[in-house]
């Protein structure tokens, strides 16, 4: 009579680490960790140091939930820093310059955004080009386009008179809204904006049939197109998505900063896809989600505070960063093969 060998019981903790959300939880935690050891005056402790951590990592955020839409589709959109700049320049300019009330800024400066996600995704989808190429492109003419359009200067409150001088103006409600705080101070309302468009698209990615065509053509896009799922639309939207995203992020960016510079929201676009890979989305399309891209946000954004109150330098900062990027790549390739 043979004997069966006790089948062993999984180990927990490795169960954890061998999912994108148990590493990303952890990765958050070790940086939890790393700011309670190097605790300068004890500021990790304070509640405006949370605070200003999450204000900070909103604009990134809200530009990483872009990326997730497309990257889960095994895209890459390089613009989206670009279009941020082009959006502040034109927020700035409709809202400081011209005196458009917010009801008219926002709707505009959402078409704008759309407007240059709809061209990335027709070029990407319908004329098959490379998302690396095809936001390359977008980048370098969002870019350029955000420059003519300021004039290669920053829109700011203060507007040239016909004598040459200069007259200052009030800063726009609308910026004065975003710019705010609520419950006391504690929370910003930029940070508000970024939970509200992670909260929409996690409801689209999780509720709807377009995120789970997203799902599909990320994991298999033959396959998807001949079961019938609206590829070229699907991939289109995702890219729209991301460019109306990013638009939203650029009326943050303006806001917080009370100006339109064009050049705002450079490298912006390697740190949103930082933190969605960070997070544990693959960026070979397929898997991830908002849930981890929320991890990823507030991974680099502890991350950065902490570095910053203990004043490490910028150059120390980037350096680190790109060490977690590669880690968490390659952590992704050894759990695919």
């Amino acid at each position: 009579m043979s004997e069966t060998s006790p089948t062993k019981s999984p180990n927990p903790f490795i169960q954890c680490v061998s999912s994108p959300a148990g590493r990303a939880f952890l990765a958050l935690l070790l940086v939890c960790l790393v700011g309670t050891i190097f605790n300068a005056d004890g500021a990790f402790f304070k509640i405006g140091t949370h605070r200003d951590a999450l204000r900070q990592a909103s604009v990134y955020g809200i530009l990483a939930c872009g990326s997730t839409l497309v990257i889960i589709t095994a895209g890459i959109d390089l613009a989206v820093g670009s279009v941020l700049a082009l959006v502040a320049v034109c927020c700035s300019k409709m809202a400081i310059h011209w005196g458009w009330s917010g009801w008219l800024v926002v709707p505009a400066c959402l078409l704008v955004g759309c407007a240059s996600g709809g061209l990335a995704g027709v070029v990407t989808a319908r004329l098959r080009v490379q998302p690396f190429i095809a936001t390359l492109a977008l980048m370098v003419l969002a870019r350029g386009a955000a420059k003519y359009a300021s004039g290669g200067m920053k829109v700011s409150t203060a507007v040239k008179n016909a004598s040459g001088g200069y007259d200052y103006v009030d800063v726009p409600a609308l910026f004065r809204l975003v710019d705010t705080r609520i419950l006391g101070g504690h929370l910003s309302v930029v940070t508000v904006i970024f939970l509200v468009c992670l909260g929409l698209a996690w409801l689209a990615l999780a509720k709807h049939s377009w995120g789970r065509y997203l799902y599909a053509i990320g994991g298999n896009e033959e396959a998807s197109r001949l079961s019938g799922v609206p590829v070229v639309w699907a991939k289109i939207f995702a890219y729209v998505a991301s460019g109306m995203l990013a638009a939203v992020a650029g009326i943050c960016q303006a806001a917080q900063e009370q100006q339109g510079d064009p050049e705002a929201g450079v490298g912006y676009e390697l740190i949103a896809i930082a933190m969605v890979v960070i997070g544990g989305t693959s960026l070979m399309g397929g898997r991830g989600g908002m849930g981890l891209t929320l991890l990823g946000v507030l991974t680099i954004g502890y991350l950065d505070k902490i570095l910053s109150i203990n004043a490490v330098p910028e150059a120390g900062r980037l350096m680190l960063t790109g060490v977690i990027i590669v880690t968490a790549v390659l952590t992704q390739q050894r759990k695919r093969t």
